[in-house]
């Protein structure tokens, strides 16, 4: 072998040489990387600071976990609720999403994408489940089984203009039952003044009375019978006792002129300009209703305050019963433990309490509600915080063709267009077909 044939194989050599190790070189950095767990989480928040507090939550959560890559996906909601089931049947699985609880949520378990949550909560003598309050894991339960992490809990109840209640000579403390209620509609209209802003035209607003009014009748007990197809169903005496009161309401013309009309930003508008007394909406109303007052500025914050839902005399609900959205994180089925260690990191106290600060959510974290700053939302956070059952909205619990009559039935009554045994049968009938 000449110089020249020697040079080359060496050459040889070394190129195979420096090819092997850059081989190992990228075999270790595949190991490297697959030692890498990748948590996909959708979501749906459009508001720049919420989504700057939790890639600040995802940073500290990743510094404490170097392994973990915490991956945010957006869909807007129109899309999400397009495209999720979708997603959930294919090789893009999130690892866990928004979910609004409810029917929707129920739906999801039983189609086997979602991952049963029930021996996380409960291991380490129930470490987490008792990370939460109690009606907030009861609400995304079906059959004793839990579907989704809490993330967040809204409330239902009514907002006044403390001036148009002086004026009547209405004090809203002394609410405390249905006849109470129905004495100050009938005086704050005798003041000449309208006693409530009634969403009538999307139907959903006029359906808190109905759902409440259920809830205070029936208590939970009946309602859980209702929806599960047991007993008489929504023909309980209870519900229809509901209606009833529901279209004694109705009989007084409580609502401004139009209301059948009237979206829900207008309403709001009606509230916020000082047109009608009371709203009954959800916790963020007294922010909302400045926002769609013809003013833009609404009713100033000390001149609104806020009462529960009355209490039904000899009904079987608790006045500590309260009605309001529920929404967590659904866990796919084959999401790794770390998707979940990451959830109870993102829903600790600590974590809900600054959440909490920036006015992001009501917690449902044990402990967190002491971060609510606004006085408005402080005083929803608390009634929360006591809630012996907390439902969801009727017309996501029940599913959306169950829902439709229910927000239908709703308007019906208190417009008296229908009599609350035939709504009743209404929505029975709905649900029989939905089986």
């Amino acid at each position: 072998m000449n110089f020249i044939q020697k040079h080359a194989a060496l050459r040889g050599r070394h190129i195979a040489s420096m090819a092997a190790a850059a081989g190992i070189s990228l075999l270790l950095g595949a190991s490297a990387a697959s030692a890498t767990t990748v948590v996909k989480w959708l979501h749906l928040e459009t508001d720049p600071k919420n989504v700057a507090a939790w890639e600040d939550v995802v940073k500290k959560y990743e510094a404490q976990h170097p392994d973990v890559d915490i991956q945010m996906q957006f869909l807007e909601n129109e899309a999400f609720k397009a495209k999720l089931p979708t997603l959930l049947q294919s090789d893009d699985v999130p690892d866990f999403f928004f979910s609004w609880g409810g029917g929707v949520l129920k739906q999801q378990s039983e189609t086997g994408a979602l991952q049963d949550l029930t021996a996380a909560l409960d291991a380490d003598g129930g470490k987490l489940r008792n990370a939460y309050t109690p009606a907030s894991v009861d609400g995304l339960t079906f059959d004793g089984k839990t579907w989704a992490i809490p993330y967040k809990v809204g409330l239902v109840s009514f907002f006044y203009n403390k001036a148009l209640f002086a004026k009547a000579g209405v004090k809203a403390e002394d609410i405390k039952n249905w006849s109470d209620f129905l004495d100050a509609v009938k005086k704050i209209k005798a003041a000449g003044i309208v006693p409530i802003a009634g969403g009538g035209g999307e139907k959903w607003p006029i359906h808190f009375y109905w759902s409440y009014l259920v809830m205070r009748e029936g208590g939970q007990k009946v309602f859980e019978a209702a929806k599960n197809g047991e007993g008489e169903g929504f023909l309980d005496p209870a519900i229809i006792k509901a209606g009833d009161d529901l279209a004694e309401l109705g009989k007084l013309e409580p609502f401004q002129p139009g209301y059948l009309g009237a979206t829900w930003p207008q309403t709001l508008g009606v509230f916020g300009d000082g047109k009608a007394a009371m709203i009954l909406g959800f916790e963020a109303t007294e922010a909302n209703q400045r926002k769609n007052a013809g003013d833009g500025k609404g009713l100033a914050p000390d001149n609104i305050g806020r009462f529960d839902f009355p209490a039904v005399d000899g009904g079987a609900g608790k006045p500590t019963d309260t009605l309001g959205g529920l929404n967590g994180w659904a866990v796919t089925k084959k999401a790794s433990k770390e998707a979940i260690d990451f959830l109870a990191f993102l829903t600790s106290a600590e974590n809900e309490r600054a959440m909490a600060k920036l006015g992001m959510l009501l917690p449902v974290a044990v402990g967190a509600d002491d971060g609510v700053v606004n006085p408005l939302l402080a005083e929803s956070a608390k009634e929360l915080a006591a809630s012996t059952w907390h439902q969801n909205f009727f017309d996501q619990d029940l599913g959306a063709a169950v829902g439709r009559v229910v927000n239908d039935v709703a308007v019906e009554i208190v417009s008296g267009q229908m009599n609350s045994k035939d709504g009743a049968q209404m929505i029975q009938d709905a649900f029989e077909l939905e089986q």
